[in-house]
């Protein structure tokens, strides 16, 4: 167990496609064995590209087609979730991957959200959705996309995202999907500055607005992008290990996040792709700790920030603000000057009674 675990967390970055622990693969996909699993579902440690380190999330979304294996793998990530005590997440997922068996895309998002409300509650976690565009699709899956968040709020629903791969992928298919997310009062997310450089950054603040940018590290390496990121009050959602594992840095010391946050940028600490990294956010608390020499009240005004930037309305960020700070303030949330890194627990939380004959219906 990471020495950082009892300390309360708030991750914004989180993808339910890569987070699906062994034990819900066995339940899925009966027959394979733990050295299959990793070899499958998880990343070579470093990855030749960005491309290489989301390629095995094509087999878990092949995984995750029904009803009940959506139930299974969100009562898997709001188990992990709960190990790593976060008390607020935003959970993201592309629901146009997951109609190949016959559910609408409005039935995908009404399940997901469903069991998001049950799962995380059931933790005391304050947990919402976001909905990803890709940046493969065209502008008429992007716009459902964007059109599917806006009809599922009520299904927990609180923003729009846009993740892939950067390259040789740009954001003209996309211009109109945020457009209609902005006018709904629907806020949105984007990933760039991770498989391209800061100019992606700046181009997507300035042609989708987004109030926060997924990674968006390579904004350190432009001195005018971090100064509009400031000026906005973007805040960067930041995964040092995704990042460190694409080869963008040797390791978690030479990556920017400190620097990032030593200019005036709102950056908070997420996982990414839990499975595909190996990962727990109490792992990435760790590194990140040996890595800066960080203490708790880092960590704290980070999630304070994360906080600050969370799409939730007030009321559901308050009562997340509230548990925060009281958690942090417990006898066993104590945490250590630094941590001595480790390499990340393949082994991710058995998510209790999450066999796929027990789900709920719709």
């Amino acid at each position: 167990m990471s020495c950082w675990q009892s300390l309360p967390k708030v991750e914004l970055h989180v993808h339910l496609d890569c987070a699906l622990s062994f034990e819900s693969v066995a339940r899925l996909a009966p027959g394979f064995e733990r050295a299959g699993y990793e070899a499958a579902f998880s990343a070579p440690e470093l990855c030749r590209d960005l491309p290489e380190l989301l390629a095995p999330a094509v087999r878990a979304v092949a995984l995750l087609q029904d009803e009940a294996a959506l139930r299974l793998a969100v009562r898997d990530l709001a188990a992990q979730l709960a190990a790593d005590h976060v008390v607020y997440a935003e959970v993201r997922f592309a629901p146009l991957l997951h109609l190949e068996r016959g559910l609408s895309p409005d039935e995908v998002v009404a399940i997901v959200g469903d069991e998001l409300r049950a799962a995380a509650g059931a933790h005391g976690i304050e947990a919402r959705l976001l909905l990803c565009a890709l940046r493969h699709f065209s502008p008429g899956e992007s716009l459902a996309t964007a059109e599917l968040a806006a009809r599922h709020v009520a299904s927990g629903v609180v923003g729009l995202d846009l993740a892939g791969d950067e390259g040789g992928h740009p954001l003209d298919a996309h211009v109109a999907a945020f457009a209609f997310a902005r006018e709904r009062g629907l806020p949105c997310t984007a990933h760039a500055g991770e498989g391209a450089g800061p100019g992606s950054v700046a181009d997507t603040l300035e042609r989708l607005r987004p109030a926060r940018i997924g990674h968006g590290v390579r904004s350190v390496e432009d001195a005018g992008v971090i100064a509009r990121l400031v000026e906005r009050g973007v805040h960067l959602e930041v995964c040092p290990t995704s990042n460190v594992q694409i080869g963008l840095y040797p390791d978690v010391a030479a990556h920017p996040l400190a620097a990032l946050r030593a200019q005036g940028v709102s950056v908070g600490v997420n996982t990414d792709g839990r499975t595909l990294s190996r990962l727990t956010l109490s792992r990435e608390y760790e590194r990140v700790a040996a890595a800066y020499g960080w203490t708790a009240r880092d960590f704290e005004a980070c999630n304070l920030a994360a906080l600050e930037a969370a799409f939730a309305p007030p009321e559901v960020v308050e009562r997340a603000r509230r548990r925060l700070l009281a958690d942090a303030a417990a006898p066993d949330a104590a945490a250590p000057r630094a941590a001595t890194p480790a390499a990340a627990d393949p082994k991710a939380a058995d998510p209790e009674a999450a066999d796929p004959k027990t789900a709920r219906p719709a």
